[in-house]
């Protein structure tokens, strides 16, 4: 059985993070596995306010020790990473195992919050991360955040986005979030290949409370390359993948809503 990996943040509604991750990989058929590197928790009493509790960095260590030496994953995602030693210890790891695929969901805010969740860790992540991602797969706000752009509203904003993250070292790009362009009326991402965009679109689901998408679609594209799909093809099929969840999603509360990554089941290709 193919083996895959997350290095990622805990989200205790269970609808992002590692374990939006999990439940993406057992539906493309792969044996998933996590190194947790904080607890993110929301507060029902006050407005499902964040909070996250870093885990320590000897027991992320011996996590990943027990992943890439125990077991040898074929792909891995990495998610919120949260601190600086969670930043080195994913740097090293991939950088020893000389794993190729590997997908950097650069993640640096909360869903419902405005601000980074550490803006200091950007620059450790663009500078020690982005040279080793087959596939960097920033959100507007985090290809903004990289790129130096900042506020991205526009297509070609996002195309100059990709090209200089790329730039910084990712050899493949997809800026995901179109959807929140000002003149969306699909779900218009961009991938990069180093060479030439493609526009990837989909149906836009405009609610007020889907969480955990930018996660499942790196997941699905990491899912894709451990499959041993092409970047493009990983990203095309996360696309259909991410539709069909999203499609089916669901108010969880008054909050935030999941997708269903059980609903493309219909259309699996793999068993």
């Amino acid at each position: 059985m193919i083996k895959i990996a997350t290095i990622a943040g805990s989200d205790a509604s269970g609808g992002a993070g590692l374990e939006a991750d999990l439940k993406t990989f057992a539906e493309y058929g792969l044996y998933g596995m996590a190194a947790v590197t904080i607890i993110a928790t929301m507060d029902p009493s006050n407005n499902w306010s964040h909070a996250v509790f870093p885990i320590e960095e000897t027991a992320l260590r011996s996590q990943l020790e027990t992943i890439f030496k125990g077991v040898k994953p074929a792909a891995v995602k990495s998610g919120m990473l949260g601190t600086p030693y969670a930043v080195e210890l994913t740097r090293e790891y991939i950088s020893e195992y000389k794993l190729k695929n590997f997908v950097l969901d650069p993640v640096m805010v909360c869903k419902g919050a405005g601000q980074p969740l550490s803006p200091e860790l950007n620059a450790a992540i663009a500078q020690k991360l982005l040279p080793l991602a087959e596939v960097a797969t920033p959100n507007l706000f985090e290809a903004g955040q990289l790129s130096g752009l900042g506020e991205i509203t526009s297509i070609d904003a996002m195309k100059e986005a990709a090209k200089r993250i790329a730039g910084k070292g990712a050899r493949q790009v997809f800026i995901k979030g179109g959807s929140k362009l000002p003149s969306a009326v699909r779900a218009t991402d961009i991938f990069y290949d180093g060479k030439t965009f493609s526009i990837v679109e989909g149906d836009l689901f405009n609610t007020q409370w889907t969480h955990g998408a930018g996660c499942t679609v790196a997941a699905a594209i990491s899912s894709g390359l451990a499959r041993g799909l092409s970047a493009g093809e990983a990203v095309t099929l996360a696309k259909k993948f991410i539709g069909s969840s999203l499609g089916a999603g669901f108010p969880l509360n008054q909050w935030v809503g999941p997708g269903n990554p059980s609903a493309w089941r219909k259309d699996r290709l793999f068993e």
